[in-house]
């Protein structure tokens, strides 16, 4: 079902039960509350796949701890990646949180869950020639795309501000500010930061937006041909297009621009804790991941370039 089905159209197939109308509650409140789609969206999966699991609905205060590690083992035996497992606990966890301020539980029990650890990926990350070649190629004729200012002010945004995909396209008028070079970001968990705009994505920025043609009172900073908000999916696709047609690998993910971002920083020498500011990251350990990719990078250098290597 689309996800702009409100949440009695999404639940309509389930027995009315207290579990359905509290999930129903929980899902209303939370669009609501959040701007992001793609929370949402996850949000309605995960509560959807739950009062499925517990069909026929037993009442709320009933599902203890057994119970709900039962729905849990019930996620490992479908072989989930360990963090769709730990995001759908934590969607359980808001719920249930959700539910005890409603008194249909007396306390969270989803808390008591013990949480998968997440294995430590390094992040694939672009050499910044690669990043150059693809951004400076865009607009090339016979690349034959519709929009190309626009692409361009993408991935200008994406890698010189380190965006999330849901950042950039969440972006509207209101938040940039050109003439001193800053845009507010709207990051996760609706924690506002402030982050710079280099010059190069100033320029295309204003390149673009001196031609941007928006529905009526639109207020998306990029837009699609409808003239509505852009979508992650279609940034998703301009990626996929643009990597393969310039850089030969159609694989390249844009959540790979923020990665680079932060590794060119780190590896030009900027502060550990400046780039998780700019990154908007809650922990610092999260952004200590591009220490290791800097450390392989220096590896990569030393086993090319050393003569004893």
């Amino acid at each position: 079902m689309s996800i702009s089905a409100s949440p009695s159209e999404r639940l309509a197939r389930f027995e009315a039960s207290e579990l359905r109308s509290a999930i129903a509650g929980f899902l209303e409140e939370r669009g609501l509350q959040s701007s992001s789609v793609h929370t949402l969206r996850n949000y309605a999966i995960d509560c959807e796949q739950f009062l499925e699991h517990f069909t026929p609905a037993p009442p709320i205060a009933s599902l203890g701890v057994n119970e709900l590690r039962e729905w849990m083992a019930s996620l490992y035996e479908k072989n989930l990646s360990t963090v769709s497992i730990r995001r759908k606990v934590s969607s359980l966890r808001s719920f249930f949180h959700y539910c005890r301020t409603l008194e249909l539980c007396d306390k969270n029990t989803a808390k008591y869950l013990k949480l998968p650890k997440t294995p430590k990926k390094v992040p694939q990350v672009l050499d910044a020639e690669a990043v150059n070649f693809l951004v400076d190629n865009i607009g090339k004729t016979e690349l034959k795309r519709p929009f190309p200012r626009r692409d361009r002010a993408i991935f200008e945004v994406l890698y010189g501000c380190g965006l999330r995909v849901s950042e950039l396209v969440g972006l509207s008028l209101g938040d940039l500010d050109l003439e001193e070079r800053w845009l507010k970001v709207l990051g996760k968990g609706n924690k506002e930061r402030m982050s710079p705009i280099g010059f190069s994505a100033q320029a295309a920025l204003r390149v673009y937006l001196a031609e941007r043609v928006a529905a009526p009172g639109e207020q998306a900073v990029f837009v699609n041909y409808k003239g509505g908000r852009i979508t992650t999916r279609a940034v998703h696709q301009i990626t996929k297009f643009y990597a393969s047609m310039l850089l030969g690998d159609p694989s390249v993910h844009p959540h790979e621009f923020r990665h680079s971002f932060a590794t060119h920083l780190l590896n030009a020498g900027a502060d550990l804790r400046a780039i998780q500011e700019l990154l908007g990251h809650s922990s610092l350990s999260t952004t200590q991941l591009y220490t290791k990719v800097a450390i392989e990078d220096l590896e990569r250098v030393y086993q090319k370039a050393h003569p004893k290597a």
